[in-house]
């Protein structure tokens, strides 16, 4: 196995595709993981750009991106591999053409884990939102992203790494991990942008966007955020989100004077709702 060495993320990505923007200090973590060919986990508010981060990364590196969604249910051997009994049941009973019931390995589908490890060029692999699973999920992630290979038990043997993965984790933080875990991961808290960079974060997705307008919908969108009793913040998405509402709806700088239209692309829960509506006193 091997990596592709050191400071290789530029941090800004570009394209047709993807438009990311990483600060100085997540551009070199993300390359001090690879450098150490160890797991970036990474934490923050949601709508900061965990989830994007991986897209940017196999983009500014021309890496395919495998991603692997867990949910509440999601077992560690669902990324390893999947093994379908009932097909080859169906098949021994029925017959098939297509495939040899006596072959275990047709019956055999790798997950994206698995299919990660198998890849003969080196892929990135997000584990997005691991703090869904059970609390136990991680510690059985242990053995696969410390020693990059899993066992096979239906067919007796190992799926080793051919080329050891960029891998990112993302959480929510809405449970604890293991220590077992964190020992094995580099680990990142995505600071929520301050509004010099969320300027430039803006002007990439929105590069005709006049200044003036600008300002006024990041003042409108930090006075919001410095309402402490606003349980569901406005995150970055959100004001790109609104920022293209505003323009398709062609609302002018002096009408953002006096109002906040479309607030509730902004704000996403009802009591949130109110308590901006009581101090803000603009009308939706």
């Amino acid at each position: 196995m091997n990596n592709d060495g050191f400071n290789k993320f530029k941090g800004d990505v570009n394209t047709d595709r993807i438009k990311y923007i990483a600060d100085p200090q997540l551009r070199n973590i993300v390359n001090v993981s690879i450098a150490l060919a160890r797991p970036l986990l990474v934490k923050g508010e949601p709508g900061t750009g965990k989830t994007l981060l991986s897209h940017a990364i196999a983009e500014s590196l021309g890496k395919k991106l495998i991603i692997w969604n867990i949910k509440s249910t999601t077992e560690a051997i669902d990324g390893c591999y999947m093994y379908d009994t009932v097909q080859r049941l169906n098949d021994s009973r029925f017959g098939c053409e297509d495939r040899n019931v006596d072959n275990i390995k047709d019956y055999i589908t790798l997950g994206p884990l698995g299919e990660a490890f198998d890849s003969d060029e080196q892929v990135v692999l997000l584990i997005d939102e691991i703090d869904k699973a059970d609390i136990e999920f991680p510690n059985d992630l242990l053995q696969e992203l410390d020693v990059m290979e899993f066992y096979v038990k239906e067919t007796k043997e190992f799926v080793k790494a051919k080329t050891r993965p960029i891998v990112i984790i993302t959480s929510n933080n809405e449970k604890e991990l293991p220590d077992a875990f964190l020992r094995r991961c580099v680990f990142h808290w995505i600071e929520f942008p301050m509004k010099e960079f969320m300027t430039e974060i803006c002007n990439l997705h929105y590069p005709n966007l006049k200044q003036n307008l600008l300002d006024q919908c990041l003042k409108h969108f930090y006075a919001l955020r410095a309402i402490t009793k606003i349980r569901k913040m406005p995150s970055t998405s959100e004001i790109l989100d609104w920022i293209s509402v505003l323009l398709k709806s062609g609302i002018t700088v002096e009408e953002l004077k006096k109002e906040i239209p479309f607030l509730g692309v902004l704000i996403k829960k009802e009591k949130d709702l109110e308590i901006a509506l009581e101090k803000i006193k603009f009308p939706i």
